[in-house]
């Protein structure tokens, strides 16, 4: 575990184990012996309410289009066991004795606790309880400052061994866009001289349920990126860590529909806020796109449509197109039944009508684990058309496209063991890298493929993120920035 998530673990060791063996003896000694009528009657409706739960919040989960990886079997486990608990407490509370009534009370969110432990290990969250205070406490961002002192910083870049944070609230002018407050990190370079230099951009997108803060708090991106910079006199990208959401839980996909015109406020609201409040670098050339999972797709979409505005792009497990399900809902849903509106965001079609790109490059990172179907898990590095990688960051020296982050490929055939189209969830994150790599290839993209040890957790993102940051800082030409060979 890295330093930027040092404490005490949420994802393994001692704390998840114990809860859950805390909150199963609990619902023993609640549940206890007492009547036969007890035992023949009530325990076996509680069960039942038990089970009817667990099954009702997976089939709610797959006909929303919630997530589309599979969900780790404990999660219904534990949300039965906490619809049970409620059973035992409500149906049993008359042949109850005392003691077993005071139990009764902390079994509920004990279950509730260990259902968020286990979904906090399927996606990897909040890493440590240090982790997960700070986010819920609304604590300071790493390296964060007031947008008051960024004038006093100035002249003090040579001195500074860390960048800067601030917050901004960019102007929906093009997009009408709602959306939270986003972040912008400068490097210590920014701050050398009387004037800011023309620093190349990154911006960073995050997953289906995010915040724009997710990439610094839980995806360790500061820590990467003060870390580049101070092996590099202090000259880094400036990263701006987009809304692509708008709120927690509203899965735009990075696109235009009637979940917002989130697209539009990537390209039309932050990109030229960020040129013209921070003197960036206005060149396509000088910018990239990162983004994990549903950003991963993003990044991917962002680049092909718009070639004149972004040059790089990071896909880390992302998926073949913009999907919220099968391709008919993702129609449905995300474009208001338009399915012209659908091929104008599918990087596919979208590929395959473009004429020849002159300088795009892109870097696919995906897991390495697992073999089944994975959606938007990733985990299917070893099933039938996936690509097993060769353990994640082995080989290579760091820095180099052809190691330090695992396995590189040039892309098989299009349509292996991938979908046959974008948005039925039915394929694998490997599959649909090497389908969009091999698609961008024939169009004079250069792209790579890359594995990470792991499944689909924002640990993951951190690790492909930094694999491929020196690469990204080369592309985006990155003042001192060492080139790939």
């Amino acid at each position: 575990m890295s330093a930027w998530h040092s404490g005490t673990s949420l994802l393994d060791g001692w704390l998840p184990l114990t809860l859950q063996i805390v909150a199963g003896v609990l619902l023993v000694l609640v549940i206890g012996w007492r009547t036969r009528r007890w035992r023949l009657v009530w325990l076996p409706v509680a069960v039942v309410v038990g089970l009817l739960a667990a099954l009702l919040a997976r089939w709610y989960v797959n006909a929303n289009a919630l997530a589309t990886d599979p969900a780790p079997t404990a999660l219904w486990v534990w949300i039965g066991i906490t619809a049970a608990a409620l059973a035992v407490a409500v149906l049993g509370w008359r042949s109850a004795r005392w003691w077993r009534r005071l139990l009764s009370v902390p079994v509920i969110p004990m279950g509730l606790l260990c259902t968020g432990l286990v979904l906090n290990q399927w996606v990897g969250y909040f890493p440590t309880v240090q982790e997960a205070w700070s986010q819920i406490s609304a604590g300071p961002l790493p390296d964060q400052v007031d947008a008051a002192q960024l004038s006093a910083l100035q002249n003090k870049g040579g001195t500074m061994t860390t960048g800067r944070v601030v917050g901004v609230n960019v102007p929906d002018t093009a997009s009408h866009f709602t959306h939270r407050e986003e972040y912008v990190y400068l490097p210590p370079a920014w701050f050398e001289g009387a004037h800011h230099p023309r620093l190349p951009v990154l911006m960073m997108v995050g997953g289906e349920f995010n915040t724009p803060a997710d990439w610094i708090r839980t995806g360790g991106a500061i820590s990467t990126i003060d870390s580049y910079a101070k092996a590099h006199h202090g000259q880094a990208p400036i990263l701006v860590f987009a809304d692509s959401g708008g709120s927690f839980n509203n899965d735009t996909e990075c696109v235009n529909g009637p979940r917002g015109n989130a697209a539009d406020h990537l390209t039309k609201d932050v990109r030229p806020y960020v040129v013209s409040r921070f003197g960036a670098s206005p060149a396509a050339a000088d910018w990239g796109v990162v983004g994990f999972s549903m950003g991963g797709t993003c990044a991917v979409d962002l680049a092909v449509m718009h070639p004149e505005l972004f040059g790089s792009f990071e896909d880390i497990a992302g998926d073949e197109g913009p999907i919220v399900g099968t391709k008919q809902l993702t129609i449905k849903e995300l474009y208001g039944g338009s399915t012209a509106a659908w091929a104008r965001f599918d990087p596919l079609t979208v590929l395959a009508h473009h004429p020849r790109y002159a300088n795009t490059a892109g870097w696919f990172d995906n897991s390495s684990s697992g073999g089944g179907p994975g959606g938007r898990s990733g985990w299917g590095g070893n099933g039938p058309g996936g690509h097993g990688g060769n353990g994640g960051r082995q080989g290579g020296h760091q820095g180099h496209p052809h190691g330090h982050g695992g396995s590189m490929t040039r892309p098989g055939p299009v349509g292996f063991g991938g979908r046959d189209i974008p948005g039925d969830g039915m394929g694998n994150q490997t599959a649909d890298a090497q389908k969009l790599c091999a698609a961008a290839t024939k169009k004079g993209i250069s792209c790579t493929l890359h594995s990470q040890p792991g499944g689909h957790t924002w640990q993951l993102a951190s690790a492909a993120f930094s694999d491929a940051l020196p690469w990204l800082a080369e592309r985006v030409h990155t003042p001192t920035a060492p080139a790939h060979t």
